[in-house]
C-alpha cells in the first residue's frame, strides 16, 4: 500500500546536484603555502548547479535584465589614482600564447588586456560566441557572479561548499577523481597539455588552441559535476586570505590588470578565493588543477577563463570549521 505520507526528500532544482552534508579534511599540505594549514570542516547539504553558468545561460539573464557587466562599464579614473587615462578603457584580460618558451615568473609576457574583450567576445572585439553556447560564459568579474546569482534566486558558493562539492565524495584525494592525474591514460579535464604557454597538445574537446570546451566534454564526478576541475576558474564569495598566516602569493594564472596593476590597493579591489582551475592549468607552471588548490582574484578583474556555477543552500550555514 503507497504510504500518504509526504516525500521527505527535496525537490531537485533544474540542473542543480544535491551535495549533502558531512565534515571533510580541506586543503593540503603537498603544495602551496595558501593550502595550509590542512583542517576539518563541516558543511551542511545544499544544491549546486552541475556544471558553470554556460553563455547561453548569462545570456537569458542579460537579456531579462538588461545588465551591463564590469568589462563592459567605462572606467572611473578615481579607482585608479596615476594611471594613464588613455589605458582606463572597457576591455577584459585575454591569454596570448608565446611563440616559445619564455621565462614564467612574468605573466605580462602571456597576458594582455585588450580593449572591448568582454563575455559578449571573450577574446576580443573580434571574437564572437558563436558555437559557443555550451561553453562556460568567461570575462565575468566577481560583481557580474553576483548579480546573476541574486537573479536566479541562488548564491555563489562558500569556499567550503566548492571545495566539499569538488571532492565527489573522495575526501584528501588530489584530484576529483582520485590520487591519478590520468587514469590509465584517459584525460579527466579541460586542462593544458603540453608545455605552457607556447606547447599546446590538444585533447578531447579541444580546438587547435586553448580555450575553453563545452560543458560534459570530460567525465563529472561523484556528485555528477561537470568541470569543477579546469576548463574555467570559479568564483566564490569567500574574501581571500592566504594561509592565515603568511602573505599572500601573487596569482599563478589569474593575474590582475596588468596595465593598472600597480594602482590597485586591497581597500578598492578585494580579493575574492577562486577555485578549480582553468584550461590554462599546466603541470609545468600552475599545478591548480585540484579541489584544494585556491587563489586570490580581484574583484573586479575579467578574464578569458574565469566564470562561476551557484547554489542554493537547505540552511543559512554553508559551513563552518572545526
Amino acid at each position: 500500500m503507497r504510504s500518504s505520507l509526504p516525500d521527505a526528500s527535496p525537490k531537485r532544482p533544474k540542473g542543480m546536484a544535491r551535495v549533502p552534508g558531512g565534515s571533510f579534511v580541506m586543503g593540503s599540505e603537498d603544495f602551496f603555502p595558501e593550502e595550509q594549514p590542512v583542517h576539518t570542516v563541516t558543511v551542511e547539504p545544499f544544491w549546486i548547479d552541475e556544471h558553470p553558468v554556460t553563455n547561453a545561460e548569462f545570456r537569458r539573464f542579460v537579456k531579462a535584465t538588461g545588465y551591463v557587466t564590469v568589462a563592459e562599464r567605462p572606467l572611473d579614473p578615481a579607482d585608479f589614482p596615476g594611471a594613464d587615462l588613455a589605458d582606463l578603457v572597457p576591455g577584459g584580460l585575454v591569454f596570448q600564447r608565446t611563440a616559445g618558451p619564455v621565462r614564467l615568473d612574468d605573466y605580462r609576457q602571456w597576458w594582455a588586456y585588450v580593449p572591448g574583450a568582454s563575455w559578449r567576445h571573450p577574446r576580443g572585439p573580434a571574437s564572437t560566441l558563436d558555437g559557443l553556447d555550451r561553453h562556460p560564459v568567461t570575462q565575468i568579474a566577481h560583481e557580474d557572479a553576483t548579480a546573476y546569482a541574486t537573479w536566479a534566486g541562488r548564491s555563489l558558493p562558500t569556499e567550503i561548499e566548492w571545495e566539499f562539492a569538488a571532492r565527489g565524495g573522495l575526501d584528501a584525494a588530489t584530484y576529483a577523481w582520485g590520487d591519478e592525474f590520468e587514469p590509465r591514460g584517459r584525460r579527466m579535464a579541460n586542462t593544458w597539455a603540453g608545455r605552457f604557454p607556447w606547447e599546446f597538445l590538444p585533447a578531447r574537446g579541444q580546438s587547435e588552441q586553448p580555450g575553453t570546451t563545452a560543458i560534459g566534454t570530460y567525465p563529472p564526478n561523484g556528485y555528477g559535476l561537470s568541470d569543477m576541475t579546469g576548463n574555467v576558474w570559479e568564483w566564490t564569495s569567500d574574501l581571500f586570505t592566504a594561509d592565515r598566516r603568511r602573505p599572500a602569493p601573487a596569482s599563478c594564472c589569474a593575474p590582475a590588470n596588468p596595465v593598472v596593476a600597480e594602482s590597485y590597493t586591497a581597500e578598492r579591489f578585494p580579493r575574492r578565493v577562486t577555485k578549480g582551475g582553468s584550461f590554462l592549468c599546466a603541470p609545468n607552471y600552475c599545478l591548480r588543477y585540484r579541489p584544494a588548490a585556491r587563489q586570490g582574484q580581484t574583484e573586479d578583474t575579467a578574464t578569458c577563463h574565469l566564470g562561476f556555477r551557484t547554489v542554493m543552500r537547505e540552511s543559512a550555514n554553508g559551513g563552518r570549521s572545526r
